[in-house]
């Protein structure tokens, strides 16, 4: 393989890519090999057909394309890895020549790391963080539990309220046609959960155990049904029970039930403190961002499109993989909200843009102040890795790449470049 590296305007470059025509003239046999069972020639028994004769039958081209799709990701790779460039986004490939017998020859249009110019990051001002907690703080925390102890009793002398659960039948029909998935029985709605379409659960306040209701109610225009969206539709709701929720007090005994205090003060006391370690946790986070914000108002840097688009993606794709550990899958997801992944990937690109943004500044404070990760850093790293996977040190690091390895030593520093722009704000 041979390369040329022509840089361009706009963080681009062209790789020219030149692959031996013995490499194209094998990937040739090797497309023929794989392929030679779909060819039906009189005379010959499937997949025994000559080359020559396939050849003769079809052109000389037959097997280019599945030759060249082959021969591009190593050629293309390697010769990213020879160029050095910093290659932000997948490349634009188009093939300048393609013909048996010669050179396999292919450009490669890429993005590059753009390049950032530091304005002032030492001393950096931001204002105060108020990581206080106050007694407010404390309640709140308290009511969390306290919803979470509550009981559901049965009412009957009053009308349904906002909070109360109504457990109901339904049948919901547009045009007088029932439609799939519009029916359920003795279905529990909390009322004020907006969990069902447009005003259905507004409808059933000041209802009562027993009383029959026509809720009137319009599908959303961008509905995950296609069939039913920016439709009316007539839903006919029986109510069967009313329940509303019932709160413990807070005292002692409360205090004695959610907790390991004997006494609703010692249970306080134990909030306050949790509270403000998380807050003081919290306000270092959110000092650290302020900081890298700053910084970044202050930089210069241009950063290109298709790198936007790149993260984007990479953003989209691990959103996807975090909603199957949830037990979804993506297309489920996209149906239910009846997005795109376009829509969904526009939507990103702000924050993409702020990711590669601090990912640059941090970059560049890493260079300007030396910064680099040691051996011990290194392995403090595998071993949270090892923790998080349930694996041995070493079993860890047999699956590492020169690239994640790369990648985890960046991470470090990083780290450190963000610690250090920290402690150095004001």
């Amino acid at each position: 393989m041979s390369l040329q590296v022509e840089k361009l305007e706009n963080n681009t470059a062209k790789l020219t890519i030149e692959v031996a025509a013995e490499e194209f003239d094998k990937a040739i046999q090797a497309a023929y090999q794989k392929n030679k069972k779909q060819f039906n020639i009189p005379g010959f028994r499937k997949g025994k057909v000559p080359y020559a004769m396939v050849e003769k039958m079809y052109g000389a081209a037959v097997f280019y394309e599945d030759a060249a799709n082959a021969l591009i990701p190593g050629a293309y790779a390697d010769a990213a890895a020879e160029s050095e460039l910093e290659i932000v986004a997948r490349p634009e490939i188009t093939v300048v020549q393609i013909e048996k017998g010669k050179p396999f020859i292919f450009e490669a249009e890429v993005t590059t790391k753009p390049e950032i110019k530091l304005g002032k990051y030492k001393g950096v001002k931001v204002d105060p963080i108020d990581a206080t907690v106050t007694d407010d703080d404390i309640n709140a925390e308290i009511d969390k539990v306290k919803e979470q102890n509550s009981r559901l009793v049965a009412v009957e002398d009053r009308a349904i309220e906002n909070g109360d659960q109504a457990v109901i039948d339904y049948e919901g029909s547009v045009d007088g046609v029932p439609f799939e998935g519009g029916k359920a029985e003795d279905y529990p709605l909390t009322i004020g959960s907006h969990s069902f379409i447009d005003t259905f659960e507004d409808q059933l306040v000041g209802k009562k155990p027993g009383d029959d209701v026509e809720v009137h109610v319009t599908f959303p225009e961008q509905y995950h049904a296609k069939e039913l969206a920016g439709k009316p539709a007539l839903f006919k709701v029986q109510i069967k029970e009313v329940k509303m929720k019932e709160y413990p007090e807070i005292d002692d005994d409360f205090a004695q039930d959610v907790s390991e205090f004997d006494t609703l003060e010692e249970y306080k006391a134990d909030i306050r403190k949790n509270l403000e370690e998380k807050k003081a946790k919290d306000a270092e986070i959110q000092k650290e961002d302020a900081v890298i914000e700053a910084i970044i108002e202050k930089a210069e840097m241009d950063i290109p499109e298709k790198m936007i688009e790149a993260q984007a993606q990479q953003m989209v794709e691990e959103f996807a993989q975090n909603i199957a550990m949830q037990g979804m899958s993506f297309d489920q997801y996209l149906q239910f909200t009846g997005g795109t992944v376009e829509q969904l990937t526009e939507q990103v690109k702000p924050q993409a843009k702020s990711r590669i943004e601090r990912s640059l500044v941090l970059d560049a404070v890493v260079k300007e102040e030396g910064i680099e990760a040691t051996d011990e850093e290194y392995k403090e790293e595998i071993e949270k890795m090892a923790k998080q996977y349930q694996m041995e040190a070493d079993k860890v690091e047999e699956y590492l790449s020169e690239d994640d390895i790369k990648n985890i030593k960046k991470g470090i520093c990083a780290g450190k470049a963000a610690k250090f722009v920290t402690e150095q704000a004001k």
